[in-house]
């Protein structure tokens, strides 16, 4: 299939032909790369769609969450696209890939769209080329896409360089909970919701709420944000118990960036963060073939028998790069 038709079948919404563009994208090939970067090309300038990233502790419940917000939104006519990030093994390299089972009825509606993909060794808790499935779902016709990330971690704020809201999701009765999420994460955030704030675990839920709005209000307020944000709020995916108020808030917060050119400076500001990290990652990636590659091996050979400290080494690499 040629970069014309693919682009053509994407933009009216097969979801075979967007599967299998997003599986190109992700592709390490260098023949795929290039029909990858074609069919970017072929689909520019494409509509917006909200994109919402969102990461969690582990058990809080998030594809609990998004599949019963996901269907909400679905319910008011929205096509909603999932793109959700499994940790990959360190060893075998292989990931599990099961959101998709853990989302049965979300999976079903012919308004939504889920597709897992592998963290691989990618840090941050997204894949290296989420933003560019985030590009074909837009490309695609969906209105929202929800990026849900490997899992809560100091690395994981790279998810908000490729949102445009970022939701993390907290467990009550989680022990020390101002601790156990990092300054850095909240920071971040633009809605602390805690879920699971229904039955027993109701109250609990309550006072985690009120004790990260306390810490939230000693955080400098970032420019982007309106008075009262970002917040914490209780939520029950389980008894879709107010979703409906958390969505409102994300169309508040949503509108108000957009009226004062926020959301037009934050996209501008991605796409010049995501090139800079494509010039990173493709010099890294040229450090694994000839004549680099042997160059490294000799250093690191060096390094290896404390002829050289791997300081020295690095410098002189770069010094034998700057010269090629």
């Amino acid at each position: 299939m040629d970069t014309t038709e693919r682009a053509r079948l994407i933009r009216a919404g097969d979801r075979r032909a967007l599967a299998r563009a997003i599986t190109l994208v992700e592709s390490a090939r260098p023949d795929h790369r290039d029909q990858a970067l074609a069919l970017l090309a072929a689909l520019r300038p494409g509509p917006q769609a909200l994109r919402i990233g969102l990461s969690g502790t582990p058990g809080v419940g998030k594809s609990t969450f998004i599949e019963a917000f996901g269907l909400m939104l679905t319910g008011q006519g929205l096509k909603v696209a999932v793109l959700a990030v499994d940790p990959s093994s360190a060893r075998s390299g292989g990931s599990i890939l099961g959101d998709k089972t853990r989302m049965e009825q979300l999976s079903r509606d012919p308004n939504a769209f889920i597709r897992p993909s592998p963290s691989q060794t990618q840090l941050g808790g997204v894949a290296r080329r989420t933003r560019e499935a985030v590009a074909l779902c837009e490309a695609a016709g969906f209105d929202i896409v929800l990026i849900e990330t490997v899992g809560v971690g100091q690395s994981e704020t790279v998810v908000a360089e490729l949102s445009d809201l970022f939701l993390l999701l907290l467990a009550p009765a989680g022990g020390d909970e101002l601790q156990g999420v990092k300054r850095g994460i909240m920071e971040m955030a633009d809605l602390i919701l805690v879920n699971k704030a229904d039955g027993d675990l109701k109250p609990a839920a309550m006072r985690t709420v009120a004790d990260y709005s306390g810490a939230l209000h000693l955080l400098r307020r970032r420019p982007q944000d309106p008075k009262g944000f970002p917040k914490a709020m209780p939520v029950s995916a389980l008894a879709s118990e107010g979703l409906a108020t958390a969505w409102e808030e994300v169309q508040t917060l949503t509108a108000w960036r957009k009226a004062n050119g926020h959301w037009d400076r934050t996209r501008a500001d991605q796409a010049r963060h995501w090139f800079e990290e494509e010039v990173r990652q493709g010099l890294l990636s040229a450090l694994t073939r000839e004549p680099q590659k042997g160059l490294m091996a000799g250093l690191g050979d060096r390094v290896a028998r404390g002829e050289l400290a791997p300081e020295a080494a690095a410098a002189e690499m770069l010094r034998l790069l700057g010269r090629a």
